[in-house]
């Protein structure tokens, strides 16, 4: 395994997803590339540089001694985290989870269980 691409938005769920891909790294020596998806604003002003999201995830990181490449990722956020683990040769896709409410069940909304179904490569989803 050589590159992790780990979905993080600065929740329990994307910590928790975060860990685990520090403990992979450090156990195969894997490059890490850390995705924020941000909403796409129509006549908004494009971000410059890594937003305060993936910051905090580098600083988590850096503290378990792992170096991380940040990517801000706009669009759909399934589709944005698949094209940015394309885009990097990813080897593994690591997301996090949470319990759905059951109208998010009814309606089919879990980002995880998207990115699993559209990727080209492993997924690690990491439950509460």
């Amino acid at each position: 395994m050589k590159t992790i691409v780990v979905a993080y938005n600065d929740t329990n769920d994307s910590d928790r997803a975060l860990e685990r891909t520090a403990e992979l790294a450090r156990f195969y020596d894997a490059r890490v590339v850390v995705t924020s998806v941000v909403p796409v604003l129509v006549g908004g002003q494009p971000q410059t540089g890594p937003g305060p999201e993936l910051q905090h995830a580098q600083a988590l990181l850096r503290d378990r001694g792992i170096e991380a490449e940040l990517v801000e990722a706009a669009g759909e956020i399934a589709d944005a985290i698949v094209e940015v683990a394309d885009r990097h040769g990813a080897d593994l896709i690591v997301v996090g989870t949470r319990e759905l409410s059951h109208v998010e069940r009814m309606l089919g909304y879990s980002v995880s269980e998207s990115v699993q179904r559209k990727a080209r490569c492993d997924v690690l989803i990491v439950h509460p």
